[in-house]
């Protein structure tokens, strides 16, 4: 998950983990996610919109250039609303948009639902 916000980074990780079961590894900057992301291989890359440095889409397509992440599904989490112009989903295999402010106690079945069901969560990993 890649995120500016620590505090939405602190709630999404323990709501994915506690709730969910995903095993979650938080970065909060484009770069460090390309750093982490072939250590980690992610099975979803959960990333912000708008960030400092690298935004949402310029990380998501320098990870679509790391091979073991060029099929990885990918989800925004954002607060951009349509009237902002959204977030770019059709391009780079984006799955869906969670908005801002997000329920933590249900953020797991959002993403479920954007997925298809397509991921589950590992427990125990």
């Amino acid at each position: 998950m890649v995120d500016d916000d620590q505090e939405i980074l602190f709630i999404a990780k323990m709501a994915l983990e506690s709730l969910g079961g995903y095993s979650v590894c938080t970065c909060s900057s484009g770069s460090e996610a390309l750093d982490q992301a072939a250590r980690f291989s992610p099975d979803l890359l959960l990333l912000d919109v708008m960030m400092p440095g690298m935004t949402g889409p310029e990380t998501l397509a320098a990870l679509r250039g790391i091979p073991a992440l060029s099929e990885t599904p990918a989800i925004y989490l954002t607060g951009l609303s349509a009237k902002d112009g959204g977030a770019p989903t059709r391009s780079l295999g984006v799955a869906g948009i969670i908005n801002k402010p997000f329920d933590p106690l249900t953020l797991a079945d959002r993403i479920r639902e954007k997925l298809g069901n397509g991921i589950t969560a590992m427990a125990g990993e």
